[in-house]
């Protein structure tokens, strides 16, 4: 026997089983951002891999050690997209969609990224996302957290997720505060650990978002960013801070919270959750206005947030939140004799037609009554129908439901539709 082949670490099929309440999650997802005006936009799994370097920016944990990166037989540099952000800018960018327009876009789909894979978190994993652009007031920003609060709402979650806000003000700001948190790092290199001592040079803000214990006591007497925004920004955050209270949004104000990636200013934000150990962000997203002029547009302001399905699927089923879902079927046709058999498909047919909302699965591969309902009752049908070659000569078919203490009932097949409508 051939040896079985096996899916790649970090990469999980999704099963029947399970399909289920990932259609639920992604419908709730597609109804929220729907009644907020937003439209679907996909753009390729794999792009060239200059984009993400230019955008996540090339000192990051993402681009130096997560990316899956390869040569096609072009001799480009290929990538499956780690996230989500940069793509949509990129197609925004060559289809004209952004420079001097406003638009509210959502994206879902699978992305990649080579990581040690645990509970929630994988190689292959799937984010949903949104994002605005065009817009440079603080109440899109607003719109899209309350949005996002909406998802929690709809999900039965927000007694489990808190938000948490900070301001990385303006790219200007930002570099004067860089200098400052460099030269208060150096006074305690000591206590550094290795990533940390990485990225003091290059990426010194993502020192503050270290997980390390051994450093939060120096970590936390670090100078505040806040202390070091520009006016615009503090004004900018400040009326952010104002609609969400208007609108009942409640939040902790996180200095050390600054994302992962370069292209973020002024807001970031993350819905965080004690549910799920130490993997806690269930959502989090930003402003980046500079990210579509760095990608080759007109300066364009935007904002947006991803999710990933993956760890908001493990959240509800943590949590014992999954609601009672549909069964495969709603109506299991079976049928006994060769007359009837032939029959059936029509019917079959007749009921997908006139009654579209119902789910008709029509026995296959023969066998006695008994086995066929066993077939039925496996398939969570409500209703069985049953045709014989004597009901069929008399143009009858008989009604058994499965999950109702109903009487058993025939009907004329001329009558079936009408009857279950």
């Amino acid at each position: 026997m051939s040896k079985q082949i096996q899916a790649i670490r970090g990469m999980n099929d999704c099963l029947p089983q399970d399909s289920g309440l990932w259609q639920y999650v992604e419908q709730v997802l597609r109804d929220t951002v729907a009644s907020y005006g937003y439209s679907e936009i996909r753009f390729p799994i794999v792009e060239m891999t200059e984009l993400f370097k230019r955008s996540i920016g090339e000192v990051t944990d993402i681009v130096e050690k997560e990316m899956y990166t390869f040569t096609d037989r072009n001799g480009d540099s290929l990538t499956l997209r780690p996230e989500g952000t940069a793509c949509c800018v990129r197609a925004g960018n060559e289809h004209g969609l952004l420079y001097n327009q406003e638009q509210r876009l959502w994206y879902t789909g699978p992305m990649f990224r080579h990581e040690r894979p645990q509970k929630g978190r994988y190689r292959q994993f799937h984010q949903f996302g949104l994002e605005a652009f065009g817009i440079a007031t603080a109440d899109i920003d607003a719109e899209v957290i309350i949005l996002s609060a909406r998802i929690w709402q709809r999900l039965g979650l927000t007694p489990y997720v808190k938000l948490e806000l900070n301001s990385l003000g303006s790219n200007d700001a930002r570099a004067a505060y860089r200098d400052t948190l460099i030269a208060y790092l150096e006074q305690h290199k000591d206590l550094l650990d290795e990533d940390s001592l990485r990225r003091l040079y290059s990426n010194p803000l993502r020192v503050l978002d270290s997980k390390n214990p051994a450093m939060a006591e120096m970590l936390a007497a670090a100078p505040k960013l806040a202390e070091h925004l520009d006016a615009e920004s503090a004004a900018h955050f400040t009326q952010l801070q104002q609609r969400l209270t208007a609108a009942g949004i409640e939040f902790t104000l996180n200095p050390r919270l600054v994302r992962g990636l370069d292209y973020y200013n002024r807001t970031v934000f993350e819905w965080v959750t004690t549910e799920l150990g130490s993997q806690g962000t269930v959502c989090a997203g930003g402003r980046y206005d500079g990210l579509v002029e760095q990608l080759g547009g007109k300066a364009t302001p935007a904002v947006g947030f991803a999710l990933g399905l993956e760890r908001l699927i493990l959240l509800l089923q943590t949590l014992n939140l999954v609601p009672a879902l549909a069964a495969s079927a709603d109506i299991y046709l079976m049928a006994v004799g060769e007359s009837a058999e032939l029959a059936a498909i029509s019917v079959a047919e007749r009921l997908r037609s006139d009654l579209p909302a119902k789910r008709v699965i029509l026995h296959c591969g023969g066998g006695n009554l008994k086995k066929q309902f066993k077939k039925a009752d496996k398939s969570g049908a409500e209703l069985a129908l049953i045709l014989g070659d004597e009901e069929l000569a008399r143009g009858d078919v008989t009604l058994k439901w499965l999950r109702q203490d109903k009487p058993q009932q025939t009907l004329k097949l001329s009558e079936l539709v009408q009857h279950l409508a």
